[in-house]
C-alpha cells in the first residue's frame, strides 16, 4: 500500500539545491516527507577532475545505498553531473530514482511546444542538458519533430537580483536566434527563482526541474502509478 506521507530523498552537491528543491517539494508534493543528504565536495571534485571518476560513481552510489537503506521510496538527484549514476542506480534499487532535469525534458517533449530553448549560466549545463534531451527524444517524441535552441549567460549567473538574473538570459536567449521559442528549460536548479521573472520577459511557458520533479514523483508515490518497493538484494 502507498503511505501518505512516501519518504522522499533528494542528494544534493551544492547547498543551493536543497533550498530550492525543497521549496518545489513543498509546493507541489506537500505530502511527501523530505530527506535532504548533502555532499558539497560532489561537484567541485567532479570539476577537478574533469568529470566523474569511478571513485565519485563509488561515492554517490554509497550515498543513494544508504538513503534506501533509510528507507527512502523515491530518490531525487539534483545535480546534473551524476545523471549517470542513476542509471546503475535503478538497476540496483526497486525504487523511483529521478535524474535532476528528466521530468522536466520528459515534460516538455510530451507538450506541444514545436521549438524548445535551453537556457543557463554555467557553460557546462548546455550540452549536459542538450545531450539529454536528444536521448529522449526518439522515445518520448518519435513522431514529432522538436527544434532546440541553446542560451548561455554568464553575466546572469553574477546578476544582483532575480529581474537582472532574468533580463541577461533573456538578453542571451535573442541573441541566439530563440526568441520566438515555444517554451524555456532552465538548464540549472539555481536559476529557479528567476522562473517567473523570465516567463513574463519572453512570453512563453518557462519549466524547471525541481518543479517537474515533484510532481512527477508526486504522481509516482501517490496515484498509484508506482509504488514504494523494497530495495534490491544487492547493494554497493
Amino acid at each position: 500500500m502507498i503511505e501518505p506521507h512516501p519518504l522522499v530523498a533528494m542528494i544534493h552537491a551544492v547547498p543551493a539545491a536543497t533550498r530550492i528543491a525543497q521549496e518545489a517539494f513543498t509546493r507541489e508534493f506537500p505530502q511527501a516527507t523530505v530527506w535532504n543528504v548533502l555532499d558539497d565536495r560532489l561537484l567541485d571534485e567532479a570539476r577537478e577532475a574533469g568529470g566523474l571518476t569511478d571513485a565519485l560513481r563509488r561515492r554517490m552510489l554509497r550515498l543513494i545505498g544508504h538513503v534506501m537503506d533509510g528507507g527512502a521510496q523515491g530518490l531525487l538527484l539534483t545535480c546534473s553531473s551524476y545523471g549517470e549514476v542513476v542509471d546503475t542506480a535503478r538497476a540496483l534499487w526497486n525504487v523511483p530514482v529521478l535524474k535532476s532535469d528528466e521530468a522536466m525534458f520528459k515534460a516538455a517533449l510530451a507538450g506541444p511546444y514545436r521549438r524548445i530553448a535551453v537556457v543557463a549560466s554555467t557553460p557546462p549545463a548546455v550540452p549536459a542538458a542538450v545531450a539529454q534531451l536528444e536521448a529522449l527524444i526518439p522515445v518520448a517524441r518519435p513522431d514529432r519533430p522538436v527544434d532546440l535552441v541553446t542560451a548561455l549567460s554568464e553575466e546572469a549567473a553574477v546578476a544582483a537580483d532575480a529581474e537582472s538574473t532574468a533580463r541577461h538570459l533573456a538578453n542571451a536567449l535573442d541573441a541566439a536566434g530563440g526568441s520566438d521559442a515555444d517554451a524555456v528549460l532552465l538548464a540549472q536548479y539555481s536559476l529557479t527563482p528567476v522562473r517567473d521573472a523570465l516567463a513574463d520577459l519572453v512570453g512563453v511557458p518557462v519549466l524547471d526541474g525541481a518543479g517537474a520533479a515533484a510532481r512527477e514523483l508526486r504522481g509516482l508515490l501517490t496515484s498509484g502509478a508506482g509504488r514504494p518497493a523494497t530495495t534490491a538484494a544487492v547493494a554497493p
